[in-house]
């Protein structure tokens, strides 16, 4: 009986766990979509983008995403590579990030209207983010949310080492 407790216990740790590790980022594909002006628009005016996106470095997407033929494979590596640290921010349908980002990269590039969104589909999420896609500068609410985020997880993992010694 005992036994059988350990176990279940283990698997439900093993599962709870997963479920923290299993976290990936996606750029979602409604900042493809603009958002424009649809008339009542007075209490639902954007917010400015906290990126400043006029003085990247779009160089990535310049150079391997190119014309007439414009491979999708490249543009698209491109652009995640370059739009994935942002994720968070481009996703939040609150702010002007996404127009803002794609005129510039429009702007630079010389793109063809809708070249990403028609190209670059992956899945019903969007665009998939590798895991280690974050700006290269991480701001107090970011360090804040990590530190808490090892936090809950020594404090689970405690939690679990007591409940286990209580249950032996």
């Amino acid at each position: 009986m005992g036994s059988d407790r350990r176990a279940l216990l283990v698997v439900f740790v093993f599962l709870f766990l997963a479920g923290f590790g299993s976290s990936t980022t996606y750029i979602s594909d409604g900042v493809f979509q603009s958002h424009g002006s649809t008339g009542r628009n007075l209490l639902q005016a954007k917010k400015n983008c906290p990126v400043n996106f006029e003085f990247m470095n779009y160089t990535i997407i310049i150079s391997q995403c190119k014309g007439p033929r414009y491979p999708a494979n490249l543009c698209c590596g491109a652009l995640k590579e370059f739009a994935c640290p942002y994720a968070d921010d481009l996703n939040d349908l609150t702010n002007d990030c996404s127009s803002t980002m794609f005129s510039y990269i429009n702007l630079y590039g010389k793109y063809p209207p809708g070249l990403f969104s028609s190209e670059c589909k992956e899945g019903k999420e969007g665009l998939a983010c590798p895991p280690s896609s974050a700006p290269q500068v991480e701001d107090d609410k970011s360090n804040a949310e990590h530190m808490s985020h090892h936090l809950l997880t020594v404090v689970l993992l405690v939690s679990v080492f007591v409940l286990q010694f209580l249950l032996s």
